[in-house]
């Protein structure tokens, strides 16, 4: 049996590593008594958004509108940005009812396009808040709700590790610990990130590309190194395109600087304490810069960092059936005064990916978007 708001949850997962900075979205077209028209969803930053995708879809096709039903996934927009509003082309299309599963949180739509819609005389139904569409559409945009809510990307955290928590033999070899299985799907999660980042240490360690390229993807997401003293060397593997790369640094080398920007590489400046890059302000810099979703692939020392002032969000871990004994950490902070001051996580998924094992855990309270 047709239903239309899975379709569109559909539609939008088809705009994952797309759409960046914008929102995923799909939006599907029913007739009055419930037969599919037409579908899309939300093109490149700058294309067309999902409603004008099912719609020119639906005239392609030579078929009325007219008193159909649209079903999109998140509120339309309301203002003009780099197209029209969305809301404007679904009154005159003549649309009769709008079924929205999730309102939009950005200040320049909040709420608008609904009331615009009703403006024209549209039925508007919004969906309630623990719908299982409403609750996929806010999991599958996170990091917009993010951007838009705190001004910070959402941070997910990814670890491969062996079952008793070792990233690494001390001497730094890593490749491979989880299977391909495991390395495959940590792509794909790159894929769906605005930016993937990582350390000047494993940089220097293990000269990472740190693009995607075990699956399929439209664009390659910004790649970051947090590099105090800008040590990158200008050769290293993450530099050269396609995709931009984008280094933080605290203290300013002008001749470094100048062959990191002659490699391609752009360099901000943002010092903090110990001559450190100043994590916090990063995150929001990068927020200003559009990441919805900041995928970070670091070192123990730099998770630790994350994790000690408290700007993780998510931790994607996989876990292999293997145990290293001595080795290197997932992350190194603390000590802890006591058991309470444990970073508290709640489990959001468990699954088995090849041989290896995939567990999503979130931090206690985050994501109250």
């Amino acid at each position: 049996m047709l239903d239309p708001i899975r379709l569109a949850l559909a539609q939008a997962r088809l705009a994952t590593g797309l759409t960046d900075p914008n929102p995923r979205v799909g939006c599907v077209l029913t007739t009055p008594d419930g037969r599919l028209l037409a579908q899309g969803h939300t093109q490149q930053a700058g294309g067309p958004h999902a409603e004008v995708v099912a719609l020119r879809a639906a005239r392609d096709a030579g078929l009325d509108v007219r008193g159909a039903t649209a079903w999109v996934t998140l509120e339309p927009c309301a203002h003009h940005g780099r197209t029209p509003p969305c809301c404007d082309a679904l009154v005159h299309a003549g649309v009769s009812r709008v079924v929205v599963a999730l309102r939009d949180p950005n200040p320049l739509v909040g709420g608008q396009g609904i009331e615009r819609l009703r403006a024209a005389g549209i039925e508007v139904e919004v969906l309630p808040s623990d719908h299982p569409a409403a609750v996929e559409a806010r999991e599958l945009n996170i990091g917009f709700l993010s951007r838009m809510v705190r001004g910070l990307p959402w941070v997910r955290m990814k670890i491969a590790a062996s079952l008793d928590g070792r990233t690494a033999l001390d001497s730094g070899e890593s490749q491979w610990i989880t299977g391909p299985g495991a390395r495959a799907d940590g792509h794909a999660w790159r894929r769906r990130a605005s930016a993937v980042l990582t350390g000047i240490g494993t940089v220097l360690e293990d000269d990472p590309r740190l693009d995607v390229r075990l699956v399929d993807t439209p664009r390659q997401p910004l790649r970051v190194i947090v590099d105090s003293q800008l040590q990158t060397p200008p050769q290293a593997r993450i530099l050269p395109g396609p995709g931009a790369v984008l280094i933080y640094a605290a203290q300013d080398d002008a001749a470094r600087r100048a062959a990191l920007e002659a490699a391609g590489a752009e360099v901000a400046l943002l010092p903090g304490p110990g001559g450190k890059v100043d994590l916090a302000a990063m995150l929001r810099d990068l927020g200003r810069r559009g990441v919805n979703e900041l995928h970070v692939e670091a070192g123990h020392k730099l998770n630790g960092s994350f994790v000690r002032e408290g700007l993780v969000d998510e931790f994607l871990v996989y876990l292999a059936p293997k145990l290293v004994g001595q080795g290197r950490e997932m992350m190194r902070f603390g000590p802890l005064g006591s058991l309470a001051d444990a970073v508290e996580l709640e489990f959001t998924g468990i699954d088995r990916v090849g041989p290896d094992l995939r567990v999503l855990a979130r931090v206690a309270g985050r994501a109250r978007f």
